[in-house]
């Protein structure tokens, strides 16, 4: 930890990329999820594991550790901190010669981590347990990118929340009714109108007569909610209730399970929710996935 750090800071940044990838079968027999290619805005195809860490970067972000399965190791470390072959580097034009360049540098920013056995998302996000070294820390989906609809990304505008807050945040977006059972939910008191909001219940994937009657926000219209936005700010207390989670088997649908530490450390220690200015696009479905090839080009 560096001599510097104090609360507000967050340098480092996790990305679970674990999964097998069931609903994307039979290209993720092929190719890890992960590494599916997306057109970024600026015209050059990537593949999406690429843009979630340039989205940590882009706010400051120091560190990223990405957890994957053992057996993928290799693939993530060549991507990020092997060159080209020679031959293929002769043929690529200079610019593609100076981005090469620029992902071997950036690969000295990340550390692979392993996900032994996959039990599930919150068991993956405890696996970087050690490497957070006990700091608070940006977390990102490894199939969801972003797009800000202002000039700070959406890791920075959580970011700066986070430190304003001073406590644990997640990302949220208003969420109609009728999809709401896809998604986690957040319900509690704005500290600022449509914006900033006192967390006081968190639900996986609730049905909508549940949501109905406990997860209404105050000044919203009917019909719609509050879900994840699939990034958090997190105090290091959530390997605690994860670690609880894990040494009792306690298991949600089989897996270890995220949501209900977060609603944990919501009671011990507080948690903020920010309507993020900007939107995440989903790739772990195939429907979705395309959509999200020709609508992330035009946000």
């Amino acid at each position: 930890m560096s001599e510097n750090w104090c609360k507000s800071t967050v340098r480092k940044a996790v990305i679970p990329a674990a999964g097998f990838g069931t609903r994307m079968f039979p290209a993720t027999k092929a190719v890890k999820k992960e590494l599916f290619p997306i057109v970024d805005r600026d015209g050059r195809a990537k593949p999406i594991i690429l843009a979630i860490v340039e989205e940590a970067l882009s706010a400051g972000i120091e560190e990223v550790g990405i957890v994957v399965q053992k057996e993928d190791r290799t693939f993530f470390e060549d991507f990020f901190k092997a060159p080209p072959s020679p031959e293929l580097f002769q043929k690529l034009s200079q610019p593609n010669r100076d981005y090469s360049k620029y992902l071997q540098d950036l690969g000295q920013k990340i550390t692979v981590l392993t996900q032994e056995i996959q039990e599930g998302f919150g068991h993956a996000v405890f696996c970087a347990r050690e490497w957070t070294n006990n700091e608070p820390f940006l977390l990102l989906l490894g199939d969801h990118i972003y797009a800000s609809a202002t000039e700070s990304s959406c890791a920075r505008q959580l970011l700066d929340i986070y430190s304003q807050v001073q406590q644990s945040a997640i990302g949220l977006r208003v969420t109609p009714s009728d999809v709401i059972h896809h998604y986690g939910c957040a319900a509690g008191v704005w500290q600022q109108q449509d914006a900033i909001l006192s967390v006081t219940q968190l639900s996986e994937k609730p049905d909508i007569e549940y949501a109905r009657q406990h997860l209404r926000v105050e000044g919203m219209a009917d019909g719609l909610f509050l879900s994840f936005f699939g990034m958090y700010v997190l105090e290091p207390k959530i390997f605690d209730y994860l670690a609880e989670h894990i040494d009792g088997n306690f298991r949600e649908k089989g897996e270890f399970q995220l949501t209900s530490c977060l609603d944990k450390l919501r009671q011990s220690e507080g948690m903020a929710g920010y309507v993020v200015q900007g939107r995440c696009f989903d790739t772990g479905l195939p429907e979705v996935y395309r959509q999200t090839l020709i609508d992330f080009l035009i946000f």
